[in-house]
Protein backbone atom coordinates (compact mmCIF):
# COMPACT_ATOMS: atom_id res chain seq x y z
CA UNK A 1 0.00 0.00 0.00
CA UNK A 2 1.13 3.55 -0.98
CA UNK A 3 0.01 6.88 0.67
CA UNK A 4 0.85 10.04 -1.06
CA UNK A 5 0.43 13.20 0.29
CA UNK A 6 0.77 16.31 -2.55
CA UNK A 7 1.42 19.81 -1.20
CA UNK A 8 2.72 22.85 -2.53
CA UNK A 9 -0.65 24.62 -3.78
CA UNK A 10 -2.06 28.04 -3.02
CA UNK A 11 -2.73 31.27 -4.69
CA UNK A 12 0.22 32.56 -7.03
CA UNK A 13 -0.16 35.31 -9.80
CA UNK A 14 0.35 34.04 -13.39
CA UNK A 15 4.08 34.00 -14.38
CA UNK A 16 4.94 32.75 -10.93
CA UNK A 17 6.96 29.30 -10.88
CA UNK A 18 5.64 27.19 -7.77
CA UNK A 19 6.72 23.66 -7.01
CA UNK A 20 4.40 21.34 -6.18
CA UNK A 21 5.31 18.11 -4.26
CA UNK A 22 4.23 14.87 -3.58
CA UNK A 23 5.64 12.36 -0.64
CA UNK A 24 4.83 8.74 -0.44
CA UNK A 25 4.80 6.43 2.75
CA UNK A 26 4.26 2.97 3.24
CA UNK A 27 6.66 1.85 0.38
CA UNK A 28 9.30 2.94 -1.22
CA UNK A 29 8.21 5.28 -4.65
CA UNK A 30 11.70 4.57 -6.82
CA UNK A 31 9.69 1.01 -8.15
CA UNK A 32 6.57 3.24 -9.57
CA UNK A 33 6.04 5.19 -11.95
CA UNK A 34 4.39 8.49 -11.00
CA UNK A 35 2.63 11.12 -12.72
CA UNK A 36 0.44 14.21 -12.12
CA UNK A 37 -3.04 15.11 -12.96
CA UNK A 38 -4.98 18.36 -12.31
CA UNK A 39 -8.88 18.78 -12.96
CA UNK A 40 -9.64 22.00 -13.70
CA UNK A 41 -13.10 23.73 -12.71
CA UNK A 42 -16.16 21.67 -14.50
CA UNK A 43 -13.65 19.16 -16.45
CA UNK A 44 -12.40 15.87 -16.16
CA UNK A 45 -9.45 14.94 -14.47
CA UNK A 46 -6.81 15.20 -17.29
CA UNK A 47 -2.78 14.63 -17.77
CA UNK A 48 -0.10 16.56 -16.92
CA UNK A 49 2.88 14.72 -16.64
CA UNK A 50 4.36 11.33 -15.86
CA UNK A 51 8.24 9.78 -15.21
CA UNK A 52 9.01 6.27 -15.43
CA UNK A 53 10.55 4.53 -12.33
CA UNK A 54 13.78 4.07 -10.45
CA UNK A 55 15.91 7.13 -12.60
CA UNK A 56 12.93 8.49 -14.18
CA UNK A 57 14.60 8.33 -17.94
CA UNK A 58 11.45 8.68 -19.18
CA UNK A 59 9.44 11.41 -19.21
CA UNK A 60 6.04 12.49 -20.72
CA UNK A 61 4.03 15.71 -20.53
CA UNK A 62 0.76 17.25 -22.10
CA UNK A 63 0.71 19.61 -25.13
CA UNK A 64 -0.37 22.56 -22.69
CA UNK A 65 2.46 22.08 -19.89
CA UNK A 66 5.75 21.28 -22.42
CA UNK A 67 7.99 23.57 -21.92
CA UNK A 68 6.49 25.29 -18.69
CA UNK A 69 6.02 22.39 -16.48
CA UNK A 70 8.81 19.39 -15.18
CA UNK A 71 8.41 16.74 -13.27
CA UNK A 72 11.45 15.14 -11.35
CA UNK A 73 11.63 12.58 -8.73
CA UNK A 74 13.85 11.79 -5.86
CA UNK A 75 13.93 8.56 -4.44
CA UNK A 76 15.96 9.23 -1.76
CA UNK A 77 13.28 11.26 -0.11
CA UNK A 78 10.31 9.65 -1.43
CA UNK A 79 9.29 12.41 -3.37
CA UNK A 80 7.85 13.51 -6.70
CA UNK A 81 8.20 17.26 -7.49
CA UNK A 82 5.90 19.19 -10.45
CA UNK A 83 8.18 22.61 -11.02
CA UNK A 84 5.58 24.89 -12.84
CA UNK A 85 6.79 27.82 -14.51
CA UNK A 86 5.02 30.60 -16.73
CA UNK A 87 1.44 29.50 -14.74
CA UNK A 88 -1.68 31.04 -16.59
CA UNK A 89 -4.96 31.88 -15.38
CA UNK A 90 -6.00 28.23 -17.51
CA UNK A 91 -3.34 25.87 -15.12
CA UNK A 92 -5.82 26.65 -12.17
CA UNK A 93 -6.62 23.09 -10.96
CA UNK A 94 -7.01 20.78 -7.98
CA UNK A 95 -3.46 18.46 -8.93
CA UNK A 96 -3.43 15.35 -7.99
CA UNK A 97 -0.26 12.76 -7.89
CA UNK A 98 -0.26 9.29 -8.51
CA UNK A 99 1.61 6.42 -8.54
CA UNK A 100 1.48 2.70 -10.64
CA UNK A 101 3.61 -0.17 -10.81
CA UNK A 102 5.25 -0.50 -14.33
CA UNK A 103 5.45 2.50 -17.48
CA UNK A 104 3.93 5.37 -16.94
CA UNK A 105 0.85 6.22 -19.21
CA UNK A 106 -1.45 9.14 -19.60
CA UNK A 107 -4.57 7.69 -18.59
CA UNK A 108 -5.92 8.21 -14.99
CA UNK A 109 -7.50 4.89 -14.30
CA UNK A 110 -4.20 3.06 -14.87
CA UNK A 111 -3.00 4.59 -11.51
CA UNK A 112 -3.34 2.70 -8.58
CA UNK A 113 -2.53 4.99 -5.96
CA UNK A 114 -3.70 8.53 -5.75
CA UNK A 115 -2.94 11.47 -3.62
CA UNK A 116 -5.71 13.88 -1.91
CA UNK A 117 -5.03 16.81 -4.19
CA UNK A 118 -4.02 20.21 -3.84
CA UNK A 119 -5.56 23.66 -5.69
CA UNK A 120 -3.53 25.91 -7.51
CA UNK A 121 -4.92 29.02 -8.25
CA UNK A 122 -3.63 31.32 -10.89
CA UNK A 123 -4.82 34.53 -10.89
CA UNK A 124 -4.17 37.22 -13.87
Amino acid sequence: QVQLVASGGGYVQAGESPRLSCAASGRTLSSYAMAWFRQRPGKAREFVAAVSSWGGGSIQYADSVKGRFTISRDNAKNTVYLHMNSLKPEDTAVYYCAARSGLGTRIPGEYLYWGQGTQVTVSS
